[in-house]
């Protein structure tokens, strides 16, 4: 069961994954320390991870979701609901293993080719396709276009990409959570600090990388942004 629609005002968390930035000495170590941290956050009852390894094969990509799919369910008589997995750009991944939903950048397929195809493969009833936004056009357009939930940002700065500078990024970030009426999530150097910042501007929820997988206690910092409120 997803906490996509429920009434809850806590915070919706996603994971998003990058093993090259985990410490590694042995080929295939931070494929198996990425997997560990997929499990912790799980355990932690994080709502969604969203598998994004964009170098995998094809072959690769499907063995990780599967395993990542096999953990996430592990966990799941420990928590309200199970982790949902999500799938960064590979639809036919998603399609196939029966992950929670794809996750669409830029350059990904259009959102109507998209639907038309998750229309086609009939997939488990409630398959989310999330859109990454950068303006608040094509935040209306993929709002209007039926996508389930939108990321927005990068709200601040991270190390590979420039935000909009944080009163700025906050402003345009509650400006699409104004006009939009599905899910939004901030993205985009998140912090403990500065994560109830974002939902004070309208954010549904956070998305991040680092927030999740640099914690050293994945329990703890769940528990914390949980007491955080919409």
């Amino acid at each position: 069961m997803s906490r996509l629609n429920n009434s809850s005002r806590s915070p919706l968390l996603c994971y998003v994954t990058d093993r090259r930035s985990l410490p590694a000495t042995e080929p295939g170590e931070a494929l198996e320390n990425l997997l560990a941290k997929i499990g912790a956050a799980s355990a932690a009852g994080v709502d969604w991870i969203q598998i994004r390894e964009k170098d995998l094969s094809g072959r690769e990509y499907t063995l990780l979701t599967r395993e990542a799919l096999r953990r996430a369910t592990k966990w799941q008589a420990s928590n309200s609901a199970a982790t949902r997995i999500l799938v960064n750009d590979r639809l036919d991944v998603a399609l196939a293993e029966r992950a929670g939903g794809v996750h669409l950048a830029e350059n990904s397929l259009p959102l109507p080719e998209v639907k038309r195809l998750v229309a086609a493969k009939a997939p488990s009833q409630g398959f989310l396709i999330g859109v990454s936004c950068h303006s608040l056009e094509a935040a209306r357009s993929a709002a209007d276009g039926g996508a389930s939930y939108l990321f927005f940002g990068p709200v601040f700065a991270t190390p590979s990409k420039a935000a909009f500078g944080a009163p700025q990024g906050l402003e345009r970030l509650g400006a699409v959570c104004r006009v939009v009426s599905i899910p939004v999530l901030a993205i985009g150097g998140i912090t403990p600090e500065n994560a109830s910042d974002c939902l004070a501007a309208g954010a549904s929820g956070i998305a991040a990388i680092r927030l999740f997988q640099d914690a050293s206690d994945m329990s703890s910092l769940v528990q914390s942004l949980r007491k955080l409120t919409r």
